[in-house]
């Protein structure tokens, strides 16, 4: 049984490893390296992986060197395709690899596997040379990477950046003569004989294989946003762990899971809501006392024997944002008796503006370690407002655990990078928000079927 349960948790693991893997094409010069690197630059503190189709060309032979501006170097058979997939065989099962490094002017791979990996939480890149470790997101860069069905089979999201024809050819000129020293006469000629022609039989019609289609390419940050979200979303809560060390989700158990189910049930009535709620956010506050600072202290039991034991912080207080974080107040109050609590109270200004209305806290918050209490993290935006009132009021970062029952992605993100230093426990983080800031698939108003107020009639957000 215990090999049994080791070879589960195993696989577990390796689910987990599994890369996210994005690929990008679309014609020559039409931006796809720059879309890359806008991507790359929002995923916040994710390990990235950047491989470029070009690096898997076939080298030319001596007889083609002598032709070279009649070698077509926009046809699928122009690359070593089948090199590329055992690449990507040993990536997708957790083993490094190496990878060519072809030079563009000796038309062949010189010192090899040259690639460069992306680290963002240090705002930087690094080039490695020979070896390629696995990542949590490698993106494919190539003309033709969504030509082969193989290939394609490997890929979680596929890209094609869209750019005028006019616009590609006055990039192509430019990179060609300036980065790759070639005669303008021979690169107008190649574009007509070789690259325009290639782009309408192959590379275009991979247009069709794609999920997304971006216009203008780099240019329009709006598709770009839109796919970096999808990509967070997409990574789940276990990879967010691992990018935030400051976030802890509670040990998930068929126990949560049916009491998760039940508050989430649109049908649930209100008693049976709220007696579910309190239960799990008495979970939710017994973990989040585990974060404060202890000191080791020795007692003597009834027995007359020595216990080595622990005496928490008793500088403590709990602060609720009004009004959902207040149905939180009675499960900290039955963990810590006699605990001061504050109230904050907040007022949403549109998508993303917030100002404080009202806000009621111990005189000597400064000198405390602080609960915030708020049972759904939605945007973050009124959490980040509630936590720069406390730090106004000279609490540390550091002393701030936020407690909720669920996280939205976006919200992680959001308060995570404004402030690393305070700890967020939750019991699930869920998948995303819809458009109007619900998360998904949420709870609905979990003030109003708390405290019983507004609609009967509760719509899943």
């Amino acid at each position: 049984m215990d090999s049994q349960m080791a070879a589960t948790t195993d696989d577990a693991q390796m689910v987990l490893k599994v890369p996210f893997v994005i690929g990008v094409a679309g014609g020559t010069a039409s931006g796809k390296t720059t879309v890359c690197d806008m991507i790359i630059s929002q995923l916040q503190n994710q390990r990235v992986v950047l491989i470029s189709q070009e690096a898997f060309y076939h080298p030319l032979t001596a007889e083609q060197l002598e032709k070279v501006h009649e070698h077509n170097f926009d046809h699928p058979d122009a690359f070593n395709t089948e090199l590329l997939l055992s690449c990507m065989e040993e990536l997708k099962h957790g083993r490094g690899i190496n990878i060519p490094n072809y030079d563009f002017k000796l038309h062949r791979s010189v010192e090899p596997a040259r690639v460069v990996i992306y680290s963002s939480s240090l705002a930087k890149y690094f080039k490695l040379m020979l070896h390629v470790n696995p990542s949590d997101v490698i993106i494919l860069d190539g003309i033709l990477i969504l030509h082969d069905p193989r290939l394609r089979d490997f890929m979680n999201m596929k890209i094609f950046v869209d750019s005028d024809s006019d616009v590609r050819l006055a990039r192509r000129i430019r990179r060609d003569t300036v980065e790759r020293n070639r005669n303008i006469l021979n690169v107008l000629d190649q574009y007509s004989k070789h690259v325009k022609p290639g782009f309408e039989d192959f590379i275009h019609p991979t247009k069709k294989y794609a999920d997304v289609i971006i216009p203008r390419g780099a240019d329009n940050d709006v598709a770009i946003d839109l796919i970096v979200q999808h990509i967070r979303t997409k990574l789940g809560q276990h990879d967010l762990c691992k990018i935030y060390s400051n976030v802890f989700v509670i040990q998930s158990t068929f126990q949560i899971r049916g009491m998760h189910t039940l508050v989430r049930n649109a049908k649930t009535t209100k008693h049976d809501f709220v007696f579910y709620a309190d239960r799990l956010i008495r979970l939710v506050v017994e973990h989040g006392l585990g974060h404060l600072p202890f000191t080791e202290k020795q007692i003597i039991t009834p027995t007359g024997s020595v216990y080595s034991g622990v005496v928490f912080c008793k500088r403590l207080c709990g602060v609720s944002i009004i009004r959902s974080g207040e149905s939180m107040e009675n499960a900290l109050r039955a963990c810590c008796k006699g605990i001061k609590i504050g109230k904050i109270l907040i007022h949403g200004e549109g998508k993303s503006g917030r100002q404080l209305i009202y806000e009621k806290l111990p005189s000597d918050i400064a000198s405390r370690h602080v609960l915030l209490l708020d049972p759904v993290l939605a945007s973050g935006n009124s959490a980040v407002k509630a936590i720069s009132v406390l730090l106004s009021k000279g609490v540390p970062e550091s002393n701030i655990v936020f407690l909720n029952l669920i996280s939205a992605p976006e919200g992680l993100h959001t308060v995570c990078n404004k402030y690393p230093r305070l700890k967020i426990v939750t019991s699930e983080i869920d998948t995303t928000l819809n458009k109007d800031l619900h998360v998904i698939p949420g709870m609905g108003e979990f003030g109003d079927r708390y405290f019983g107020t507004g609609s009967r009639v509760i719509t899943p957000s």
